[in-house]
């Protein structure tokens, strides 16, 4: 195995990557930690990539509008330019164009990722579920389809999945976040569906938890539901001994979700999360669960 990941020249950039990860996201780390070597950095530096992206809106410093998006412009073309050579002196594009080129990764997954991030720049409302679905692809399904080039895949169907699985956690962390993006501005519900449910801007920016904003987001989170429903069967289709960072991730997901239907709804409550040892129990049973699947496919050839 050429583990590119430790060479003199790499291995800052790829340490670099791990300790964003662990320090974003304890529960992607840990699932992180229990891949393949080769797979578990190729896991960092892909989800390095992505939480700088995000980064650049989530942590937009004192800079303003026109200069964040020259920012993503210049990294945009920085990321063009690696795709090309097949290398770059940026600290998160170096790890990442490594890994895209290892498993073809196509260059369009991380620039639809950027065009995401660019969207929340420039769009603060959404007027229908087509789309906020734009969006939600851009920012989290094409994230689902980088990470099943890496995880690896029996058939290309996968891919079809992986987009859904991205877009259900995407609609649970919009429904998660309500509270959270109205104070920043932003309303991710679609604007037509406030209207159809009798739920107007001002209910939400003036956090009013009205019986028909409740109905909305029950509404919402059965879409949310009903993509992770659609998305279910593509997670055997990946390689059996990655399946269970995504089943996992899933459950986790779906999780968040239950913890707002038990608050009735109410997005203003507070942002609810799943407890760490919660967590740490799902991906232990996924990882046994794994395993005994792969013991399985080894045995079976042995009986045939």
């Amino acid at each position: 195995m050429n583990k590119y990941w430790l060479t003199k020249e790499n291995k800052p950039a790829f340490h670099h990557a791990r300790n964003q990860t662990a320090h974003y996201s304890k529960s992607f780390y840990l699932s992180a930690r229990m891949l393949p070597k080769n797979q578990r950095w190729a896991t960092y530096a892909l989800y390095g990539f992505c939480r700088y992206s995000d980064n650049l809106i989530d942590n937009p410093r004192n800079r303003t509008r026109g200069e964040l998006l020259a920012e993503i412009e210049n990294f945009t073309d920085e990321l063009k330019i690696a795709y090309r050579t097949g290398e770059s002196e940026h600290p998160v594009i170096r790890p990442f164009i490594l890994v895209a080129k290892k498993y073809n990764i196509p260059q369009e997954y991380p620039l639809d990722l950027l065009r995401g991030v660019q969207m929340d720049i420039e769009i603060d409302r959404y007027a229908d579920f087509d789309m906020l679905y734009t969006f939600c692809y851009r920012v989290a399904g094409v994230v689902g389809l980088m990470m099943t080039h890496v995880l690896g895949y029996k058939t290309d169907e996968a891919f079809e999945y992986a987009e859904k699985l991205g877009i259900a956690m995407q609609l649970t962390n919009i429904l998660r976040d309500v509270k959270e993006d109205k104070e920043r501005g932003r309303i991710y519900l679609p604007l037509n569906e406030l209207r159809e449910f009798g739920v107007s801007e001002s209910d939400i920016l003036s956090e009013r938890t009205t019986p028909e904003l409740q109905k909305l987001m029950q509404f919402q989170a059965q879409r949310a539901h009903d993509y992770y429903e659609m998305a279910a069967p593509g997670i055997p289709m990946l390689k059996t001994e990655s399946q269970f960072a995504i089943y996992s991730a899933s459950k986790i997901y779906q999780g968040i979700l239950h913890k707002i239907e038990t608050q009735e709804y109410n997005p203003f409550l507070g942002r609810v999360f799943v407890p760490s040892m919660e967590k740490f129990g799902i991906l232990v049973q996924e990882v046994v669960r794994t395993k005994l699947l792969v013991a399985q496919e080894r045995l079976i050839p042995a009986w045939q």
